[in-house]
C-alpha cells in the first residue's frame, strides 16, 4: 500500500502526469480522461453515500467504490505493461454480483410504464447523477478502447453500473415511499 506523505508533487503543472508505469503522459490522454471519469463517478458514489440512502444500498455502493478503486487502478497502467502482481482487476463477478443485486431489488419494484425522472429521495437522485456519470465514463472508457486494449470485464462492469444504479435509484425511492417522477411527453 502506498504511504502518502505529501499531496502535491509539483510534477503536474507542465500538463504532463504519470502512469503506474512510471511514463509520462498529457493530462489530456484518453486514458487520464478514463480513469478521471471513473474517479468522478466514485466522488458521485460518495456523495450518494452521504445522503443516507438504506442499508441495503449502503452497502452495495460500498463495495461499488471499491470495485471503482480497482478499475482506476487497472486504467492507469496500460494492459501491455500488466503483470499479475500490478494488484486487483475488474473480473466478471463484479459483473455478476451487480445483475444479482439488480434483479434482487427489482422483485420489489413496479415494472416501468413509463420513463422516469431524475429526482425523488435526496440519495436517489444524487445515484441518478452517479448513473449518468457512469454512463460518460464507460464511454470515455470505450474511447480509450479504441485506441488501445481495455479489459472486456471493465468494460462490461461499467455497463451493467449504470443499469445498476437506475434501479438503486428506483429502490431508493420506493423504499422511501417516494414517487418516482415520471417523464411527461406532453409538458
Amino acid at each position: 500500500m502506498p504511504r502518502l506523505t505529501k499531496i502535491y508533487t509539483r510534477t503536474g503543472d507542465d500538463g504532463l502526469t504519470g502512469l503506474g508505469s512510471g511514463r509520462r503522459v498529457p493530462k489530456t490522454a484518453p486514458r487520464i480522461a478514463a480513469y478521471g471519469a471513473v474517479d468522478e463517478l466514485n466522488s458521485h458514489i460518495g456523495a450518494a453515500l452521504a445522503a443516507g440512502p438504506n442499508e441495503r444500498l449502503a452497502a452495495a455502493l460500498r463495495s461499488a467504490q471499491n470495485t471503482l478503486f480497482h478499475c482506476g487502478a487497472e486504467l492507469c497502467l496500460p494492459e501491455d505493461q500488466r503483470t499479475p502482481a500490478c494488484g486487483p482487476r475488474i473480473e466478471d463477478r463484479h459483473t455478476l454480483e451487480l445483475e444479482r443485486l439488480m434483479d434482487e431489488l427489482s422483485e420489489t419494484l413496479p415494472a416501468l410504464e413509463n420513463f422516469i425522472l431524475p429526482g425523488g429521495a435526496p440519495a436517489a437522485a444524487q445515484l441518478q447523477v452517479a448513473r449518468a456519470v457512469c454512463r460518460r465514463a464507460e464511454l470515455d472508457v470505450l474511447r480509450l478502447a479504441e485506441r488501445e486494449p481495455v479489459s472486456a470485464p471493465l468494460r462490461r462492469y461499467l455497463n451493467r453500473l449504470s443499469d445498476a444504479l437506475f434501479v438503486m435509484a428506483r429502490y431508493e425511492n420506493a423504499s422511501r415511499g417516494v414517487a418516482e417522477p415520471i417523464w411527461d411527453s406532453r409538458a
